[in-house]
């Protein structure tokens, strides 16, 4: 691929997923390639080659090429929220984490300047004894060389000019050998006008004795006869606080320590903050000042004031320019110093950026960013001050400092700077001589850059931190290295948080804030880049951006159609993080038209799909979301500009985060104050809004039963915003169907044919509530409507409304209930002044049923997540539900679920299922009359798992005493409302690193191309095995109830299910047990299938239950730390009037496919890529599936066994499903128990095998009768094994026997129950399963054990 930034470097990294290679972001620019790396839903599937494939069986010989058809190169659920979405509650970008801990908390600025000079020229001190010659410049002024006063004042001007070099906006005094009187003056002047600013107190005492142990400092009194101390403290009084001293004279440790002191005991003796004080001294306590001509006298504030010329003609003075060059020229050296492009202000930027540098990397962070970040001036001093101890130290004198900095003057990078200066000096007689002549620029910064690249490739959180972290900072105030340093940051940022840590702590913060105000084409990509890295940790930042307007040039690279879409979902990332929970940046963005982008970018993509990047319309969804969240005016304009109609179809994307980032978008539409404004004659209410709504809710309950616990989730919170508003239309809805059930339960029987009308408000008892609910043991059988069509006649309950059979499919109910249930409210008339005569249109009546009954699904799921998110939706409603669950450990059920349960099944009157979606449909009760004890069981029963809230609110008369109040209108607090996570759950993409592989993903290549290695090995064995006998048993465990039993294929690990849905591993090697836990806690259990996903990787299992319900498991041979990945029903739609869905299911790897059926007419079709129902096939057969087998070689194939006896071939990938039928079993008509594909590429092969103890092959290009039968057992058949690749199968029967045939239809072993005391011992066969690389077959059975049996060919090997 080209790279997309001109200029740059192509890097590549590894795919993980699939092997290939990827560009690199920042390098090449292509985000979206490099996101692909981490993108968690990006997996595409194996090509399907079909004509190659039967080739491939008909050839002689074995290619590597045909080999690979047998092993899957996908992998699923690696999606960032499948490691924890059950779990935690993730965390988005933090309020104040990192950008706080570098912000600079309190920016002071040095506003006054005073400037003691004590010289006295002409006069030396007593104490001091200089030799000759020795220094004597002050201020590169020569004091002897003019009148004393003459000099006296010109040294005072000089020392102020160069100061105001580093701070020209301060205020300078300057006090020239000054009495005491005239320091205090100047010192309460000073304080006086830099209020809470800082002040700098600058003394000179080279004219005066040293400092007195106790830390005095001279001046002199009026007549210059005398020396007058000066007391530390106070000199501290009077300029209080923040200061900064200098003190340039010999013994200036004394002062220091004194100053130390003196801070030490008043913090000792006060309560208040500790005194911000900061001191430079030339030298130690008992040091003297450096005399040599080499040095001014000075030379600490030569150090501080003029560095470059000071460095310089040290550096000069040991170089081998010391003999030869002209001293005179360093005061010529041309350019300006903020000039970067001329010599002496690259000389300046390149002694900044060693400065800084060797600060950053031997000071403590916080240190760092006080003394060169806070303020200007001291960072100025503090880094010319490393100058000084590099000097001075080469004098035998030690600079001082307060807080103490640790010895620099050796550190490694003062060399780049020496050679900096070299090339300086080599090129400034020249220069100076022809003033037209260009400088040779240094190759400093370049050389720097490449360092830090080095470090980049090499590098990591664990090494040493790159030490040009600071050079990159003065590198991007240039434009001439900007771009490349930008995408080297850009790569240091994506490292983690860690680097970004260490970013801030540089001070890196402002200067990115202000290259948003550049119109640079080229750094737009990685600024973009480099601010998602930022916010994705710290959303702080949004008070700067919108400050300084920052979210326009978000915006304006969001519409570019220039970029590409990965690259805008950044864009559109940080503006979501600008608007999150943050009203200033909410009302700039919509005032800015951030809306009508967003939304014009979303229309646009839905007409061009295949060229979408999924990313990017996530962050769309996202960011519209929260633009709109809790800000009416945002809203407003949103559903003006159509926002319903183009957000909506998202919610069938093929991307799970698309689907549920449009759920968040749609459910901050919903306002959650909407209710109060639902009365009769409310003139105010909008038409329009009210619409929207009812679109809006109509959209989210299409998506109730998606195949995404993520999407489901957001579904969940947008209903709660939804039952928020409209509480009390919902709970009349609850209340209204509980009394009409609870009544009619009773007064249906024959002894209450008599039935009067109530006066209660509530419809009449004749009045039963049509429904199509969603009823389970852990929900009541609350549901919604009524059906004025359903009346008693003599005691019995007649139905005959055309919904009764209608069910939810896909999550929403259809129309007619819709329609009925919404007329029926109507015409009920409810009273109490609460649902009697509702202003809305008739549609919303229904919308409120269908929500009542979603809401239900949902408080059922098999998410727990998910399914506690249900559960308060349904209390904010007034409805509490008490969750039945096991008392003991294998899931036996004491509680009362299991009477209701037992009471479904031994009545006509009810047809519940325990698991899916149950419908609940009243039928003609016995013409006996029960028992008075079984009524008052019935009243118990119909009252049980909901438990009262307090009736308090004032609309509690129309409540049933099972339904709670919920509240009065607008009394709960919006906190209450459940929380969604799928905008912090994408934040997760951001804080990861994008445009690497992960570091483990090395790894993760060596231990599947093992596991590749030996399954291609193995399967070679399989497929020319002579398999004599398997039946030599070499494991066995005594577990009652075995219903599913599993190998894993590269560990000798086997893996079983029981009744109770009790999933237990064992190391059948070890004979260990490695963990055992339930698979889920509803009182409903049976499970009906164990695969494996990712097989060939870190592998996941997939327990499908009887009730349909999908979990996947992570880490579940690990004890206790087992994490549920994702979980959904796979069944929907099925056939009324069922008591037990008894599913079948059967996964595909090659293609990401779940095959599911059950009690229904049709085979549901799940992608579990796109976590989505991608197909309902209609079986065309009246009968239901009992067996269903998917090829493990051809993706999209699978085959379904009936209970009829019949067989059908399938394929997902043609327009008509249907291959072939087929009726094999004729002679015995039973159902299949058992079905799979024959061992090889062949497609059209199969092997079934019926209750009636015939086993078929099955050839579908001979459609009149199977080619081979074998009478494996007579009307006793319980469960059938076909190997994947060896050429055997396996049957067992009730009648404690398992056969092994070949595909000859030879029989190769059996396995029988001997009443011995030695004899392996086997019951009534449940499950058999082969291992699919190895001759090993696992059986099971329900009263007995598990066993694994073994070649005894593989034995004697």
């Amino acid at each position: 691929m080209a790279s997309r930034f001109s200029k740059s470097t192509v890097v590549t990294v590894p795919n993980y997923h699939d092997g290939s290679t990827v560009t690199a972001f920042p390098l090449s620019a292509s985000a979206a390639t490099a996101s692909a790396i981490n993108n968690d839903s990006d997996f595409t599937s194996v090509p399907h080659h079909r004509d190659s494939e039967f080739a491939a069986e008909n050839s002689s010989s074995t290619t590597t090429t045909t080999m690979a058809y047998y092993l899957p190169h996908t992998s699923f659920f690696k999606g960032l929220h499948h490691d924890a979405f059950e779990l935690e509650l993730p965390k988005g970008p933090s309020d104040s984490d990192l950008v706080s801990k570098w912000r600079p908390k309190d920016k002071i600025k040095t506003r006054f300047v005073a400037l003691v000079l004590c010289l006295n020229i002409g006069v030396d001190p007593p104490d001091v004894i200089k030799i000759s010659p020795c220094a004597r410049m002050e201020c590169w002024i020569d004091p002897f060389s003019m009148a004393p006063q003459k000099a006296l004042e010109l040294i005072g001007n000089s020392l102020t000019s160069q100061y105001e070099r580093w701070q020209p906006k301060a205020r300078y005094k300057c006090q020239l050998d000054p009495t005491l009187e005239a320091v205090k003056k100047l010192c309460t002047t000073c304080r006086s006008f830099a209020k809470s600013e800082r002040v700098l107190f600058h003394y000179n005492g080279h004219g005066v004795p040293y400092p007195t142990p106790n830390g005095k400092i001279w001046v002199y009194n009026k007549t210059y006869k005398a020396y007058v101390p000066l007391p530390l403290n106070d000199l501290d009084s009077w300029l209080k606080t923040p200061t900064i001293y200098v003190f340039d004279c010999s013994a200036a440790g004394k002062i220091v320590n004194s100053f130390i002191e003196l801070h030490e005991g008043s913090a000792s003796n006060s309560t208040s903050s500790p005194r911000d004080c900061i001191m430079l001294a030339a030298c130690e306590a008992h040091e003297t000042l450096p005399q040599t001509v080499e040095f001014p006298a000075d030379v600490l504030t030569s150090c501080l004031t003029t560095p470059i010329k000071m460095a310089l003609r040290w550096f000069c003075t040991r170089s081998l320019f010391r003999d030869s060059f002209d001293y005179s020229l360093m005061e010529k050296i041309p350019g300006l110093t903020n000039d970067r492009k001329t010599l002496l202000g690259e000389l300046n930027w390149i002694f900044t950026a060693v400065t800084d540098t060797i600060a950053w990397n031997v000071l403590p962070h916080d240190l760092f960013q006080r003394l060169f970040r806070q303020d200007l001036l001291v960072a100025s001093l503090f880094r010319n001050f490393l100058l000084a101890d590099r000097i001075m130290r080469s004098a035998n004198c030690t600079p001082v400092s307060h807080p103490t900095l640790p010895p620099t003057h050796q550190h490694h990078i003062w060399d780049a700077w020496d050679m900096a200066a070299e090339l300086c000096l080599s090129q400034l007689p020249s220069l100076v001589e022809d003033p037209n002549a260009k400088f040779q620029p240094s190759t400093f910064f370049t050389d720097q850059l490449t360092a830090f690249e080095v470090w980049l490739d090499h590098g990591s959180e664990h090494k040493k931190p790159p030490e040009q972290l600071p050079i990159i900072l003065q590198v991007l105030l240039s434009h001439c290295h900007r771009f490349r340093a930008l995408v080297l940051l850009g790569r240091f940022l994506d490292m983690g948080p860690w680097a970004v840590d260490l970013a801030l702590s540089v001070g890196i913060f402002p200067c990115v804030l202000k290259l948003l105000q550049t119109t640079t084409p080229e750094l737009r990509q990685i600024l973009v880049f480099i601010w998602t890295k930022f916010l994705a940790l710290d959303k702080s930042f949004q008070v700067d951006l919108v400050k300084d307007r920052g979210h326009i040039y978000f915006m304006k690279f969001l519409d570019s159609l220039e970029a590409y879409p990965e690259q805008r979902a950044m864009a559109a990332f940080v503006l979501a993080v600008i608007v999150d929970g943050h009203r200033g940046g909410q009302e700039a963005c919509i005032q800015d038209g951030l809306s009508h982008v967003c939304l014009k970018h979303l229309e646009s993509s839905s007409a061009n799909d295949s060229q979408t990047e999924p990313l990017f319309l996530q962050w769309l969804c996202l960011c519209l979301g929260k633009l709109w969240e809790e800000f009416p005016e945002g809203k407003l304009i949103g559903l003006q500009g159509h926002a319903t109609s183009i957000v909506a179809p998202l919610l069938s994307d093929p991307h799970p985060k698309v689907r549920a980032s449009a759920v968040f978008a749609l459910g901050t539409l919903i306002d959650v104050g909407f209710d109060s404004c639902r009365r009769v004659g409310d003139e105010e209410c909008d038409d329009d809004k009210i619409r929207a709504e009812v679109s809006i809710v109509r959209s989210l309950l299409s998506v109730a039963s998606d195949g995404s616990p993520l999407v489901r989730a957001e579904v969940a919170v947008a209903l709660a915003r939804f039952a928020f508003g409209h509480k009390k239309h919902l709970k009349s809805i609850a209340s209204a169907y509980w009394k009409s059930q609870t009544d009619s339960l009773i007064n249906s029987l024959p002894s209450s044919s008599n039935i009067k009308d109530t006066d209660g408000g509530y419809p009449k008892q004749s009045q039963h509530m049509a429904h199509d609910g969603i009823v389970s043991p852990q929900i009541g059988p609350l549901s919604v409507g009524s059906d004025n069509s359903k009346v008693i006649h003599d005691g019995r309950v007649s139905s005959s409304c055309p919904i009764a059979s209608s069910g939810i499919v896909h999550g929403s109910l259809s129309d007619n209930l819709a329609h009925h249930s919404n007329v029926e409210i109507l015409n009920d008339g409810f009273g109490n002044g609460v649902i009697n005569n509702f202003g809305p249109k008739t549609l919303d009546n229904a919308l409120h049923s269908q929500c009542v009954l979603s809401i239900c699904t949902l408080a059922k799921d098999s998410s727990p997540r998910v399914a506690n998110l249900g559960r308060r939706v349904l209390s904010i409603i007034g409805v509490e539900q008490e969750v039945a669950k096991p008392s003991n450990p294998f899931g036996v059920q004491t509680s009362e679920a299991t009477v209701f349960r037992s009471l479904a099944r031994s009545t006509s009157w009810f047809d519940i299922n325990g698991g899916g979606h149950m419908p609940l449909t009243f039928r003609t009760p016995p013409v006996s009359r029960p028992r008075s004890s079984y009524i008052a069981e019935m009243r118990r029963v119909c009252s049980l798992e909901f438990r009262p809230h307090l009736m308090t609110s004032p609309d509690t008369g129309l409540a049933h005493p099972h339904l709670g109040s919920g509240g009065a209108s607008g009394t709960y607090d919006h906190s209450f409302l459940p929380q969604s996570s799928i905008y912090n759950w994408s934040c997760r993409h951001f804080s990861k690193p994008i445009l690497t592989a992960p570091d483990d993903s090395e790894e993760v290549f060596a231990i599947r191309e093992e596991r590749e290695n030996f399954a291609l090995e193995h399967i070679v064995k399989c497929q020319h095995s002579a398999v004599s006998r398997l039946t030599n048993p070499i494991a066995k465990w005594d577990i009652k109830g075995t219903q599913t039993v599993l190998l894993q294929p590269f560990s000798p690990i086997v893996v079983a299910a029981d009744e109770n849905e009790c999933i237990r591993i064992w190391n059948h090697e070890e004979a260990t047990l490695l963990n055992s836990f339930d698979n889920h806690d509803f009182p409903d259990k049976g499970i009906s299938k164990l695969c494996l996903v990712n097989e060939l990787d870190d592998s996941l299992l997939l327990a499908a239950s009887s009730d349909g319900n999908i979990r996947v498991w992570k880490d579940y041979s690990l004890r206790g730390k087992q994490k549920l990945v994702t979980a959904f029903s796979s069944i929907h739609g099925h056939k009324p009037g069922v008591r037990s869905l008894n599913a079948v299911v059967d996964w595909q790897q090659q293609c990401g496919y779940l095959y599911a059926s059950g009690e229904m007419s049709s085979i549901m079709l799940w992608d579990l890529d796109k976590e989505q129902l991608v197909n309902t096939i209609p079986s065309l057969s009246e009968c239901n599936v009992s067996a269903l087998a998917a090829s493990q070689v051809h993706g999209g194939q699978f085959a379904a066994g009936f209970i009829d006896g019949s067989v059908r071939l399938y394929d997902a990938r043609t327009p008509e499903m249907l291959v072939c039928g087929l009726r094999p079993h004729t002679e015995r008509v039973g159902k299949v128990m058992g079905i799979g594909f024959q061992p090889g590429l062949d497609p059209g092969k199969l092997v079934s095998a019926s209750q009636a103890g015939d086993i078929q092959f099955l050839d579908i290009r001979n459609h009149s009768s199977a080619y081979l039968t074998i009478e494996a057992h007579r009307g006793s058949l319980t469960a059938l094994a076909v190997h994947r690749h060896a050429p055997i199968i396996a049957s067992g029967s009730a009648k404690q026997l398992i056969k092994v045939f070949s595909l000859e239809g030879d029989q190769l072993g059996t396995i029988r129950y001997y009443p011995t005391l030695m004899a392996q011992k086997i019951g009534s066969v449940s499950c058999l399963n082969f291992h699919p690389y190895q001759l090993l077959l696992a059986a099971g059975a329900p009263d007995a054990c598990v066993c694994i049996y073994s070649d005894d060919n593989a034995n004697a090997k």
